[in-house]
């Protein structure tokens, strides 16, 4: 095996970066997170420990991927840009339970890329830890979320803006469907703040980590969740009108409506931003089912 170098200090990875030629693309959304204890940090908040399957998604110049790869775990890195693939490759050297994909993650907005489908495992626990390109990083996560064996935790740093939604409660502002979806699998919880300044280029918003821990909603069946995605996107179009009027716009029936809302137990004066994955489960199974 050829061993690594030591991890490069920020200004010297960036100085790396700009002698091979390599300049940040604003269409691939890359902020660069080059700071080696920052990266470190990352890889210890996650919690994974050796011979833990990970997917790394934006690996970038290697940094966290380093740090990943230093706890021994079997890890799968994802890079889009083949620039930074051959950067990361050259620096971290030949590790033996580090495989890289050189794909865009998503072959669509709602499906994974079919190089990425074909490494996760199809039982058993798997983790995710990255620093997600910022363009991404919803899609990717309601994505991830319903996989038949979704990950058993996720640890990505993200928009500021992404982490508060991720991790917020029914009634608050950042509530909403990606809140909604993700809550009905997962307990979400904020973690640190992450400096602009350890990001090349510098982003204008600010960064945070989010965690999401696997916690499936008992009696929750995988039939269930397409349909119960699809009533989370209709309600949350309207999520400041009340349930009944948010109901009649996406069943295109006011009479149904309120049948479903009367067998939920839910008031009809309710705001749809108001409810959690439980009450809005509990409305799903009150549906009548199409004739």
């Amino acid at each position: 095996m050829t061993p690594p170098s030591a991890t490069p200090p920020f200004a010297e990875l960036r100085a790396a970066l700009e002698a091979a030629g390599f300049r940040p693309s604003k269409t691939l959304g890359q902020n660069l997170l080059l700071d080696p204890n920052a990266a470190r940090s990352i890889a210890l908040d996650s919690g994974v420990a050796r011979g833990d399957r990970v997917l790394e998604v934006g690996a970038g110049a290697g940094a966290l991927t380093r740090h990943l790869a230093d706890l021994e775990v079997d890890l799968v890195a994802v890079e889009i840009d083949g620039r930074l693939l051959e950067l990361a490759q050259r620096h971290l050297g030949d590790r033996h339970a580090l495989r890289w994909i050189h794909a865009d993650v998503l072959e669509s907005k709602h499906r994974l890329a079919a190089a990425v489908r074909a490494v996760l495992p199809d039982e058993g626990p798997w983790h995710v830890v990255a620093n997600l390109p910022y363009s991404i990083s919803a899609p990717l996560l309601a994505v991830l979320a319903r996989l038949p064996n979704p990950p058993t935790s996720m640890t990505v740093l993200v928009q500021a803006e992404v982490a508060e939604r991720i991790a917020a409660s029914p009634g608050e502002p950042a509530w909403g469907a990606l809140s909604a979806r993700l809550a009905l699998l997962y307990r979400r919880k904020l973690g640190r703040e992450v400096g602009a300044q350890l990001f090349w280029p510098r982003p204008r918003v600010a960064s945070r980590v989010a965690r999401l821990d696997l916690d499936r909603t008992p009696g929750l069946t995988p039939d269930e969740l397409p349909g119960y995605d699809a009533l989370v996107e209709g309600l949350f179009q309207r999520r400041r009108k009340q349930l009944l009027s948010a109901l009649k716009a996406h069943l295109g029936s006011r009479e149904a409506a309120a049948r479903a809302i009367s067998r939920a137990g839910l008031e009809p004066r309710r705001r749809p931003e108001e409810l959690g994955a439980g009450p809005l489960l509990a409305l799903l199974r009150s549906l009548e089912p199409p004739v």
